[in-house]
């Protein structure tokens, strides 16, 4: 797809209500209401603690996509470029509306964890993780979805995820920005005919990313677990595309992020709206540079810390208060850190490290919100 067309529509269809990290029911619900005069909105369960997961249709065509965000419910940023995207699909004058809502019904799960949403945890009310309960399903999300799955057997699953901002694209100075997955279905990994069509859609996002962030797509690691939902989905011969949002230098409530997901939204259905996805091109799938855990938040290089010279890397924790997501530095590890990267660094130049409250000690876990480098003070 033309990039400057997908700019030009993200500038359009953006909905500007949804803003930040936080993303919760009670911010969607106002759009639902919206949309329930454009298109089908129905409960189709809930939660274990009793909030309602709702469901959107649109389109009639013979294609059926399946999506779900907020699996993890501090991962929003994909349920903003959802509703992004629904914002393009109910303009009912924009032609590449009427070809995808000819060729396909997409039918989308806003939010499945609206509990895990509300209290910003990536495990639900009953502290389980909902993408390790595949197999068992003992939790009432899980049998929302799998229900669900078996009344309209889709044709292809988008399980769209956000990741951690420690993920770089392969083990360079690039930070994954973006990254997909199709997963496996068994152990060996084996690439399946149906793993074949996930990875040429993947192929066509990627090709379309890379022209506006060249080297910042990432591969997600396939390793195999049943319990998950992806590679159960794999498993039962679905082409299944995983999402995984994630950062861009500064972005911390990922409004840049939710571009690119956007873009990729878009391109991957328009691409199965007009083309016969037969995974002929699946190969170049495996030029995308797998994922590596090589970056932290800061790195604070070249210092003197209890006489030894190292460097010191901080990563954010990110805790819920009265309802905003907060960004709190600490300190993650101290050593020889030349083989990773600080998405800001700073450069000591061998001059003494200490805490700005001098009573904290600058150890793993210690919360570091200033500190000095001999008499000049630095703020994280």
């Amino acid at each position: 797809m033309d990039i400057t067309i997908l700019q030009n529509w993200f500038t359009s269809y953006k909905e500007t209500s949804l803003s930040g990290r936080y993303i919760t029911l009670d911010h969607i619900i106002p759009l639902l209401t919206q949309l329930s005069s454009k298109t089908k909105i129905e409960k189709i369960g809930f939660s274990e603690n009793n909030a309602p997961i709702h469901l959107i249709t649109i389109g009639n065509g013979p294609k059926k996509l399946l999506f779900w965000s907020q699996m993890h419910g501090n991962e929003s940023t994909t349920t903003k470029a959802v509703f992004d995207l629904l914002n393009l699909l109910t303009d009912s004058s924009n032609k590449l509306t009427e070809q995808i809502l000819e060729e396909c019904t997409l039918y989308i799960i806003p939010i499945l964890s609206p509990d895990g949403a509300k209290a910003y945890t990536r495990l639900n009310y009953q502290n389980v993780d909902l993408n390790r309960d595949a197999q068992e399903k003992t939790q009432k999300e899980s049998t929302v979805f799998f229900n669900l799955y078996t009344e309209i057997k889709p044709d292809y699953a988008f399980n769209l995820h956000g990741q951690r901002t420690i993920f770089g694209a392969g083990e360079s100075n690039n930070s994954a920005t973006v990254s997909f997955l199709s997963p496996a279905g068994d152990n060996n990994r084996s690439i399946t005919e149906s793993r074949k069509v996930a990875m040429e859609i993947i192929v066509e996002m990627n090709s379309v990313l890379q022209k506006c962030i060249p080297n910042k797509i990432g591969r997600y690691d396939d390793s195999f677990n049943l319990n998950c939902v992806g590679d159960t989905l794999a498993s039962l011969e679905i082409p299944t595309i995983l999402f995984e949002a994630g950062h861009t230098p500064d972005d911390y409530d990922r409004e840049i992020t939710r571009e690119y997901i956007f873009y990729s939204l878009v391109t991957s259905i328009k691409y199965i709206s007009d083309t016969d996805v037969t995974g002929e091109r699946y190969k170049d799938y495996f030029l995308i540079p797998e994922n590596k855990k090589c970056f932290y938040d800061i790195i604070i290089r070249d210092v003197i810390l209890e006489g030894e010279n190292v460097d010191i890397a901080i990563q954010y924790k990110e805790i819920l208060i009265d309802n905003n997501v907060k960004f709190v530095p600490r300190v993650a590890e101290i050593g020889n850190l030349q083989k990773f990267y600080g998405h800001k660094e700073i450069i000591g130049k061998k001059r003494t490290i200490y805490n700005e409250n001098v009573t904290v000690e600058i150890v793993p876990e210690a919360e570091l919100l200033k500190f000095h480098l001999n008499s000049e003070l630095f703020l994280v």
